[in-house]
């Protein structure tokens, strides 16, 4: 009986052998290299395979894909709909078909026309566990199927190239274009080192020429032709084409039998893919912006078997001077990233402070893509009374001018807070603020907005001893509460103007909230999902934060889980506070009658208590405080007059409250004044002190350090 052939290479099999089965690596490389686009989307519809035709078409790895719906990744309405017929197959288990509208795609063919299917993948008990997706042309390609460039393809094949600020991107983008549809391979090598600054390059001699790899691609799998890998260097020896092309500044078109590609090729082996594969037409272009050389781009042809002509050179050179731009941008735009960073993280709050009224914590993400970082700031400030700031803000616009804007406005209002405005006149003051500053840049024309105009702002102030917070917000979203029972809802703060209109007043809304309580507040950036709408994102953001957690960290990164499903577009600010209260064996009240006699019963009430509280190594400064602040309450200020103590963790505070508006300040006395000593001698004492005006007069306070 006559032996079994197998496969070519293998021995052949004796009769009655079983066979290799070969369904299962032969369907991986069917996924693998087939040339049209295919992916696999699993029951949460994100992308988990990817093959080389989708990686090809999208100019985008399996790795930046995984993870994504198809609407992140192709943002269009014709997106959504495939994406709901993909559920309608995991539903149904029946395959669907997009013929009009196509889905669209973003790498190069992008211009024409995809036709798509969609296949439910069963386990073996026939549930459906995933969606397969595969795209291809609906348009008419060449019969070695490429497309070559028409002349309406011009403008939007040199529109895909340069639309990052990265060089290493744009390079490959600039490949991407070119290959298969003009050329059958090319290279873009970059001079190392790359020219700096904005000033033009001296002009590159002839050679010998070192340069970076950048980018290759090739008709053929694995790039052979390249020698050299991207990333390595190279040199180009002196009177070759890429050599010449450099000195000279302008591009050319060469046919192999040309002497100087022949002595390129014996010269340099890197040169030796030309003979070896067969190239009979080469073009070189040099990448040129501001005066200034950066590199080369190769382009060569050895499977089709026209040469390139005068309109293939005109548009390598469009294509190679959008791509230079865009390198040649690259090193400024990572530098002012790289400032704009560190200005703002200089200008955040690197750890929030502990405080015995909240317990705290934030996240700050910044915006992905090419807009950088933007002016979105948070804050968490001490005021007097124990009471406690919470500060979130966002600036108009991304980069360091933003940043720079956020910097002021932060400064701004940690100083208005220090003078206990109330939240609706602080917005007021701050309003002015960004009018005055405005006025101050409107001759500049960058494209930026003036002075922070647009800027929104939500001011909360939270009082342990009341439990009450007041709130008031210049354009911004309103934050969200969660009480103890863990139901959230959004505090109805009456919504003001962004900062820098004028004329509009703020209001400040004032609430009662229970002990445990959680505060949310946050920058519209959160919000801001391509999935989902702003209904979808403020269910799912009450979801995250009603979820017991056993710190306020776990609460913060749990909301960013639920609502970043992608780079965020812009800055995300997330400040997450818990209330605690201070009762009534931390707080001590005294009415003080207006005579001068009481002062020394107001000093004996006071060491008592500190007695109470097992504070007796303050009872010293506490007797000379108090002494002060009454004293100067009768002798200067008006009835009712109350002394009050508070007792936090870490600090004690002295307040003497009167009727009157007037407010103290220190003065130097001079050797013989009999008076004149008592706000300099407090101000010694005191960790801080200072004054706060309330609606029926105002409060001299002195807050002193219990750690030792």
């Amino acid at each position: 009986m006559e032996q079994v052939p197998t496969s070519p290479g293998e021995r052949p099999q004796e009769p009655g052998a079983s066979r290799p089965s070969w369904g299962e690596p032969l369907s991986e490389w069917a996924f693998a290299q087939s040339p049209f686009p295919l992916a696999i989307f699993d029951e949460d519809l994100r992308l988990v395979r990817a093959n080389a035709g989708t990686k090809r078409a999208l100019s985008r790895t399996e790795a930046e894909l995984r993870g994504l719906r198809l609407p992140d990744i192709t943002p269009d309405p014709v997106s959504d709909e495939t994406e709901r017929m993909m559920r309608r197959v995991l539903e149904t288990g029946e395959p669907q078909y997009v013929d009009a509208p196509f889905v669209p795609l973003t790498g190069p063919g992008a211009e024409h026309g995809w036709a798509t299917s969609l296949t439910p993948l069963r386990d073996p008990d026939g549930l459906v566990r995933a969606v397969s997706l595969a795209a291809h042309h609906t348009s008419g390609t060449g019969e070695d199927g490429r497309r070559p460039f028409a002349p309406d393809d011009d403008a939007s094949a040199v529109a895909r190239v340069g639309t990052t600020l990265d060089s290493a991107r744009t390079a490959q983008e600039l490949m991407d274009v070119a290959v298969p549809r003009l050329a059958d391979f090319a290279v873009v090598d970059l001079l190392d080192p790359l020219p700096r600054g904005t000033e033009p390059s001296a002009v590159v001699v002839a050679g010998p020429v070192t340069v970076r790899r950048a980018a290759v691609r090739s008709v053929l799998p694995g790039n052979p032709e390249s020698r050299v890998a991207v990333g390595e260097r190279t040199v180009h020896p002196p009177q070759s084409p890429p050599a010449e092309c450099l000195a000279a500044g302008r591009g050319a078109v060469y046919a192999t039998a040309d002497p100087s590609v022949a002595r390129w090729v014996a010269q340099d082996p890197a040169a030796a893919w030309i003979a070896e594969y067969g190239a009979h037409s080469l073009m070189v272009v040099p990448l040129r912006a501001g005066g200034s050389t950066l590199g080369v781009a190769l382009f060569s042809r050895h499977r089709r078997a026209e040469p390139f002509l005068p309109k293939d050179l005109w548009l390598a050179e469009e294509l190679a001077n959008k791509a230079a731009a865009s390198i040649r941008n690259a090193p400024r735009h990572h530098r002012e990233h790289t400032s704009t960073m560190m200005l703002q993280r200089s200008m955040l709050p690197g750890r929030l402070p502990q405080h015995s009224a909240l317990e705290t914590a934030s996240r700050y993400l910044p915006a992905g893509g090419e807009s950088g970082m933007g002016g979105d700031w948070f804050d968490v400030i001490p005021l007097s009374g124990a009471r406690v700031a919470l500060v979130v803000g966002d600036v108009v616009g991304h980069g360091i001018r933003a940043s720079a804007t956020m910097g002021r406005l932060r400064t701004a209002v940690r100083t208005l807070a220090d003078v206990d405005l109330p939240p609706d006149e602080l917005l007021t003051h701050l309003d002015d603020l960004v009018i005055h500053l405005s006025a101050d840049e409107g001759g500049r024309d960058d494209g930026d907005t003036a002075g922070g105009i647009g800027t929104t702002c939500l001011y909360v102030v939270y009082d342990p001893i009341t439990r009450h917070c007041t709130a008031a917000r210049a354009g911004h979203p309103p934050p969200v509460v969660v009480s103890p029972e863990g139901s959230a809802y959004l505090l109805d703060v009456p919504a003001g103007p962004p900062l820098g209109l004028g004329g509009l007043p703020f209001e400040t809304v004032e609430v009662e909230l229970p002990e445990w309580s959680i505060l949310a507040l946050y920058t519209d950036g959160l919000l801001q999902a391509r999935d989902h709408d702003i209904d979808e994102a403020l269910d799912n953001m009450f979801t995250a934060l009603v979820r017991p957690a056993s710190t306020l960290d776990a609460v913060c990164d749990r909301v960013l889980t639920a609502l970043m499903t992608h780079p965020p577009e812009d800055d995300v600010a997330l400040l997450i506070a818990r209330t605690r209260a201070l009762h009534s064996d931390k707080v001590v009240v005294w009415d003080v009658p207006p005579d001068p006699a009481n002062v020394a019963q107001a000093r004996r009430d006071a060491t008592d208590q500190l007695t109470a509280w097992g504070l007796d190594d303050a009872a010293f400064v506490t007797e000379l405080v108090v002494s002060e602040l009454v004293t100067n309450a009768i002798r200067y200020g008006e009835p009712p007059i109350q002394l009050r103590l508070i007792h936090e963790d870490t600090s004690l505070i002295c307040e003497v409250s009167d009727a009157s508006g007037t407010a103290p300040h220190m003065r130097r006395a001079r050797i013989f004044d009999e008076g004149g000593r008592g706000l300099l001698l407090v101000a010694q004492l005191a960790q801080r002190w200072g004054t706060r005006h309330t609606t029926v007069g105002k409060t001299i306070w002195a807050e002193q350090s219990l750690i030792v």
